[in-house]
């Protein structure tokens, strides 16, 4: 079934690096007001300091798989091919796992519980608001070769 040139995007509820970039700055307003702090100092900064790497890294990896496969990285422009190499082969989502590793990362560099709540309020928003709809507008725009995909790739991980 073709996608109308109009409709031929997801309709995410939200821009991944907005809402990213928003719990970020709430997370870290929140630290400044009342710390709640983790306590593992050093541990949590080296911790936070390498999973912010990893993040940073499946991020770039992800993006630069997304160009070479002639892909739109923005979700509100439509999809022009179903990436399956990279770290695709691992998980349908890496940019969004990897943001979600920079958020916690973040959140142990500066020793904050607040990085748990902002994690499960940005998991469930982008689950909802933009996974979802993803998927659902993969489904019609390239068929059965994206559900063969969607079935032998975790969502997540």
């Amino acid at each position: 079934m073709a996608i109308n040139d109009e409709k031929d995007n997801p309709g995410v509820a939200v821009f991944p690096p907005l809402l990213f970039l928003v719990a970020l700055i709430l997370m870290l307003a929140l630290r400044y007001v009342w710390p709640l702090t983790i306590g593992g100092r050093p541990l949590t900064m080296v911790l936070g300091i390498v999973l912010a790497a990893l993040a940073i890294a499946v991020i770039a990896w992800g993006r630069m798989t997304m160009q070479r496969g002639g892909t739109n990285i923005d979700p509100t422009k439509p999809t022009l091919a179903i990436v399956t190499g990279g770290p695709f082969r691992f998980t349908r989502n890496p940019l969004y796992i990897g943001l979600m590793g920079l958020l916690l990362g973040i959140g142990l560099i500066f020793d904050t519980w607040w990085s748990v709540l902002a994690l499960v309020s940005v998991s469930l928003i982008l689950h909802s608001g933009v996974v979802l709809r993803e998927e659902a507008y993969l489904e019609r725009k390239f068929g059965e070769p994206y559900r063969s995909y969607k079935a032998s790739v975790r969502r997540y991980l």
